[in-house]
């Protein structure tokens, strides 16, 4: 056997399928997701700027509010690419899956310790990322490249840069949300072995 199948044989023998490993990743995703597709756009956006603009309490505020929100919906949006990934593997026990994965999202949200000010929207954030996985289950399973995403109208909806500023904008900020998305999906590809951690997980009690 070759040098390089030895390594990809070794790669894929290491990849986990610890339930609480996943749990974490899972929320580090979500966080990803959201922080690096506001950040980069509305920082690429004000340029030199920037530092003065995060210096204004309103600016700082909306920014802060912007985050989570995407957060909160991009973490179900994992959530959902991570139940199309392992669906193939949880034949017969879908909705269990559904069920394992949506409370490893909820878990995510409430250790991430949304501010006050969005605790309602949180909690219903956390109470329906089961039903969101029901809705996607109606459906073939989707990869990153294809997945709809929720977090891509509250992401349009919440950024702190007026709408005017950011007009024929919309196919390069949603690009950047696709785009991170995909490097999640490669890393919980890379990191993890598909049919163990599906058996994990639907082994895992409530």
């Amino acid at each position: 056997m070759s040098l390089l199948g030895r390594l990809v044989r070794r790669l894929r023998a290491e990849r986990s399928a610890d339930p609480a490993a996943f749990a974490i990743d899972l929320g580090r995703w979500g966080a990803f997701v959201a922080q690096k597709t506001v950040m980069d756009y509305c920082g690429v956006k004000l340029g030199v700027n920037w530092d003065r603009a995060l210096a204004e309490p309103d600016f700082a505020a909306a920014l802060g509010t912007c985050r989570w929100r995407v957060y909160l919906a991009a973490q179900g949006d994992l959530a959902a690419l991570a139940e199309a990934w392992l669906r193939p593997h949880a034949a017969g026990r879908e909705s269990a899956l559904a069920e394992a994965l949506a409370r490893l999202a909820a878990a995510a949200v409430a250790a991430a310790g949304p501010p006050a000010h969005l605790g309602a929207e949180a909690e219903a954030a956390r109470r329906g990322y089961r039903a969101l996985l029901a809705r996607r289950q109606l459906a073939p399973p989707q990869p990153a490249d294809t997945l709809t995403l929720d977090a891509a109208a509250v992401l349009l909806e919440t950024l702190p840069i007026h709408p005017d500023l950011r007009r024929g904008e919309q196919p390069a900020i949603l690009g950047g949300l696709r785009m991170n998305l995909l490097v999640a999906q490669a890393e919980m590809e890379r990191r993890f072995a598909p049919a163990p951690l599906a058996a994990a997980l639907l082994a895992t009690p409530p």
